[in-house]
């Protein structure tokens, strides 16, 4: 009787096991390190992902996370921000393909940017097979803080120095240049080499964006504007722990 008991429970907890293992094969976590480069810029950045495998092989990936953005670079030029002055249309979506009315455009020449930007991301894989796979990520909200520099205003033909610029602390995504704050967004293709480790070939396209608190641009139509994006395509690696 008694090794009778043993080995029905000897079952129960392999069956367990098993069962959990099965389980945990329809999600998996990760941890990337991200550096990418640009014309005088660069960002790093870290982030944790909870991803959910979809499809009958599970070759999709759906995912939520954080990641943390250090943007950084010298003489940076962030062009008019909000849409409703830079673009044709402010229907979300649409703005992205309207026209740039970049006569209404005035830019401030940041000296020295340096933010941190702390978002929620969104993801997107796709598995080829074990070792490669392909996806997209981009931020959703968040805020951020940074560095105050002193900046160089054109703004209807006429230069003026502000003393201190500083980064625009609130980051939410509603598409192109209705967009606020810093936001990060990657391209990348990535090679598992085992089961815990892969590297990444990443495209970035990177918003960030700075704030006048001294002069404002005049906008054609009277609005005064104190919000200059700066829109970066970078080239980098990453390097991803699974867990």
């Amino acid at each position: 009787m008694k090794y009778f008991v043993l080995i029905i429970f000897f079952q129960a907890t392999v069956e367990v096991v098993f069962s959990q293992k099965a389980a945990t094969k329809s999600t998996n976590q990760l941890l990337d390190l991200a550096v990418t480069a640009g014309s005088s810029r660069g960002t790093v950045a870290a982030s944790y992902v909870y991803n959910w495998h979809k499809g009958k092989k599970q070759q999709w990936n759906l995912g939520l996370g954080v990641r943390l953005t250090t943007a950084f670079g010298t003489k940076q030029d962030y062009i008019t921000a909000p849409a409703s002055i830079s673009r044709g249309s402010t229907i979300p979506f649409i703005v992205v393909f309207s026209e740039q009315k970049t006569a209404n455009w005035d830019t401030l020449v940041v000296q020295r940017p340096l933010s941190a930007s702390l978002n929620a991301t969104a993801n997107i894989g796709y598995h080829f097979n074990s070792k490669w796979s392909a996806g997209f990520n981009i931020d959703l909200i968040g805020f951020t803080v940074g560095r105050k520099s002193s900046a160089v205003l054109t703004s209807n033909g006429v230069t003026r120095t502000e003393p201190v610029a500083k980064p625009a602390p609130f980051n939410i995504l509603l598409t192109g240049d209705l967009d606020y704050g810093s936001l990060n967004s990657e391209f990348f293709i990535k090679y598992n080499w085992n089961e815990h480790w892969g590297i990444r070939a990443v495209y970035q396209f990177v918003f960030s964006e700075y704030k006048t608190t001294t002069i404002k641009q005049t906008a054609p139509d009277g609005t005064m504007v104190d919000r200059f994006r700066n829109k970066a395509n970078n080239l980098g690696i990453g390097l991803s722990y699974h867990f």
